[in-house]
C-alpha cells in the first residue's frame, strides 16, 4: 500500500512541475497562453510520469501488488 502512495505522489509531482513550467513559459506571452501552457505542461508531466512508472502503471493487476508486498515483507525480515 505504501508503494502505491509513493508512486501516486511521484506522478503528481511530475504533473505539478510540468504545469508550473508550462504556465511559466506560456506566461511570457499572455494570461491565456499561461493557462493553456499550464494545462499542456501538466498533461505532459503526467504522461512522462506514467511512462516512467512502467508498463503496469495505475492499472496493474492486484496479484502483482500482493506479490510486491510479499517481497517487501521478506526483505524487511
Amino acid at each position: 500500500m505504501g508503494s502505491r502512495i509513493r508512486t501516486a505522489l511521484s506522478r503528481a509531482k511530475y504533473a505539478a512541475v510540468g504545469a508550473a513550467v508550462g504556465a511559466a513559459v506560456g506566461g511570457l506571452w499572455s494570461r491565456n497562453a499561461a493557462s493553456t501552457g499550464g494545462a499542456l505542461g501538466g498533461l505532459a508531466g503526467a504522461t512522462l510520469a506514467e511512462l516512467k512508472s512502467g508498463a503496469g502503471g495505475v492499472f496493474a493487476d492486484k496479484e502483482d501488488d500482493e506479490a510486491d508486498e510479499a517481497e517487501e515483507a521478506d526483505a524487511a525480515a
